[in-house]
């Protein structure tokens, strides 16, 4: 959980400047993603898709039960 400072700060941010702590977080810990053997990486790239498709499939699930809804008139 982040501090309420830390929050505070992220609001403050620009879009460009945000993106760019993105980026910077990007190219420290992508080694780390990369290490280990050729079986630890591939069961680590794995476990990321996984949780990658059930979070789209929630939000598939999310945006149909909202369109169902509006049609019926209900916002």
């Amino acid at each position: 959980m982040l501090s309420q400072e830390t929050l505070e700060q992220y609001r403050r941010m620009t879009v460009g400047e945000r993106l760019d702590l993105t980026f910077e977080m990007m190219r420290e810990n992508t080694p780390y993603l990369l290490q280990g053997s050729e079986d630890v990486v591939a069961r680590r790239f794995l476990l990321i898709q996984r949780d990658n498709d059930l979070r789209n499939e929630r939000i598939l699930a999310a945006l149909s039960r909202l369109r169902k809804s509006s049609s019926r008139g209900v916002a």
